[in-house]
């Protein structure tokens, strides 16, 4: 018989199920100290939604909150007050994974590309991402992407730019991950409803997928979370205790296998329940008055990130 200590529950995670709940918080607030390769920045406060103006003070004040734990911030567009986030990050000395928000509207894809460049030639852009989940949403053709891609590349050739969807439409769309530099891999087995106890083993089948479509370029995980609250997805059930079991799982592993992977999501946003149902409104690491979630009991100093 061969038998490896460190390998036992490889698969499916720590022995997590048999800690208390306080003991599950003790292990998130250690891995969260210690920091996170990257998160989702969620810019809306409280009655914002989608498209409304952000401010400057907003953006510093949260990305202020998340400087201790993490080292790199994720953005989703590059207009309406968000082209400040790349360089506020920047200010307090983060990376920045930017992203332009295309759609069906062609002046604003126009807008969004424009922002894009032009923060990526004042030096705020560490990779630029070019839509996200557009081929999902059937927002743009394969065609249509391809042009954007290409025009970017073509603007900021020294930047590593890349495109964002779900882990399998890179196996579906060759011309798209030729195209791309960095695969930039959305993997949510919460959205497939897995049950918790399995997520672990689901997310690393999503991401081999995305590293057999990849063909040697690296893999990025830009998204992947689990919900506190709401009516759950077939195997999926938000809980407290399940989101962070997922984050103490998901972290540990993408460590272990130097992964890099963005968190979704930083701050809950309520405008996201019309898309997303209930659910939408609690995929963040704080809440939507920006206090920590899953650490909120226990006594918290914060102290330099190690990573």
């Amino acid at each position: 018989m061969s038998y490896r200590k460190e390998n036992v529950l490889s698969l499916s995670g720590g022995n997590n199920d048999k800690k208390t709940t306080k003991g599950l918080e003790n292990t998130f607030r250690r891995l969260l100290k210690e920091g996170m390769h990257g998160v989702c920045f969620s810019a809306y406060e409280e009655g914002q939604k989608a498209g409304d103006k952000i401010s400057e003070a907003q953006i510093r004040r949260r990305l202020n909150i998340l400087k201790p734990y993490t080292n790199w911030v994720r953005t989703f567009s590059c207009t309406d007050g968000n082209e400040l986030i790349p360089e506020i990050a920047k200010e307090l000395g983060m990376k920045t994974l930017v992203g332009a928000w295309l759609g069906k509207d062609k002046s604003i894809n126009k807008n969004e590309i424009s922002g894009l460049i032009k923060l990526a030639k004042n030096d705020c852009v560490d990779i630029a991402a070019v839509g996200n989940e557009v081929l999902y949403r059937k927002d743009l053709t394969e065609s249509d992407l391809l042009v954007y891609l290409k025009q970017v590349k073509m603007a900021i050739p020294e930047i590593p730019m890349g495109y964002v969807d779900a882990y399998y439409e890179f196996g579906n769309h060759p011309k798209i991950t030729e195209a791309c530099d960095v695969i930039l891999a959305n993997c949510y087995p919460y959205w497939e409803g897995c049950a918790q106890e399995y997520a672990l083993i689901y997310m690393k089948d999503m991401f081999n997928r995305a590293k057999k479509a990849a063909q040697g370029k690296n893999v990025i995980i830009t998204e992947t979370g689990w919900p506190s609250q709401g009516l759950g997805f077939h195997g999926a059930k938000p809980s407290y205790e399940n989101a962070i079991k997922y984050f103490i799982n998901i972290q540990e592993w993408s460590r272990a296998d130097d992964i890099d992977l963005f968190y979704f999501s930083s701050f809950d946003e309520s405008w996201k329940v019309g898309t997303e149902g209930d659910v939408g409104a609690y995929w963040g690491l704080w809440d939507k008055n920006e206090k920590p979630k899953y650490y909120s009991r226990l006594p918290f100093i914060r102290q330099k990130r190690k990573f």
